[in-house]
């Protein structure tokens, strides 16, 4: 799931407003404070656009990425995505559907008319932004570091990491990443994610590097057996991890892209976004 700034641990909340303010507290049942992301400026003040013509919003989504989005038992469509879509609909005050597709499908499908908008979890790439436009992002992928809970504390500094050892998927981003900006720390790459999940909780290694949304699923999950934690970050440099993901919309379609962004700002100013957010990300990546 997952695209640096000349200097080694800069963080999301660091950068410009384009990325994440930590905002929408809520509590979590152990009375821990919960924090979730807002990629929208809260000073700014959008006038609500004019939605004439726009009588509803065909969404087009993929149905086998949970839990972003997937089919319930009933076929019903579900996931983080989905939500964000009809909650979309609802602060717009129009209709909407939303019909799932093959992923490697859902540009051509847009582009030739199959459906308005994509929320499917399309990164804005160079590659993506010469066929199509996006809404402002929703989320990102930051990277994070994953510790042991029995390991010893970690200082994400290059001094902090000298010498130690850092898991990795090879090849990956996270890896160019570390290589990168802390030098001094020993990478063990791992030929997946899988494997580097099964290192972690092995003990095989204390400390890894990696995507902090497909993290924040594993360490949420059984499969981590309550091994381990996030620690220091997030790290949200572009150039290694992208520009986050938004509603994919056709070039031309101005109209509904500033009805999007309109929508997205007030989920977050009213905290929905919140409330969808930590539904499906109780263990926060940012």
């Amino acid at each position: 799931m997952v695209n640096g700034a000349a200097r080694a641990g800069i963080f999301c909340a660091t950068l410009a407003v384009s990325l994440p303010f930590l905002s929408g507290t809520v509590f979590g049942a152990s009375g821990n404070a919960l924090q979730a992301p807002s990629f929208s400026d809260p000073d700014l003040r959008l006038d609500k656009p004019d939605l004439t013509g726009l009588r509803a919003i065909r969404f087009l989504t993929s149905d086998d990425y949970p839990p972003l989005d997937f089919a319930l038992s009933d076929g019903t469509l579900s996931g983080f995505n989905v939500e964000i879509a009809r909650a979309v609909c609802e602060e717009l005050q129009i209709g909407c559907t939303i019909q799932a597709r093959r992923f490697d499908t859902l540009i051509d499908s847009l582009m030739t008319g199959k459906g308005d908008a994509v929320v499917a979890s399309i990164a804005a790439t160079p590659e993506s932004r010469a066929r199509i436009d996006f809404s402002q992002p929703y989320y990102q992928t930051p990277a994070r570091f994953v510790v042991r809970k029995n390991a010893a504390p970690l200082v994400p500094t290059e001094s902090g990491l000298k010498g130690r050892t850092v898991g990795v998927v090879g090849g990956s981003a996270h890896e160019a990443y570390v290589t990168t900006f802390f030098p001094s720390a020993r990478t063990r790459p791992y030929p997946s994610v899988s494997a580097l999940e099964t290192a972690l909780r092995t003990g095989e290694i204390d400390v890894a590097f990696a995507d902090g949304l497909t993290m924040s699923v594993w360490l949420n999950g059984k499969a981590s057996a309550e091994c381990c934690g996030f620690s220091g970050g997030p790290y949200c440099e572009s150039r290694y991890f992208g520009e986050g993901v938004g509603i994919a919309v056709r070039t031309d379609d101005n109209q509904l892209r500033k009805a999007l962004n309109w929508a997205l700002a007030r989920l977050f100013s009213k905290g929905l976004y919140s409330e969808i957010y930590l539904k499906y990300f109780p263990i926060g990546f940012y």
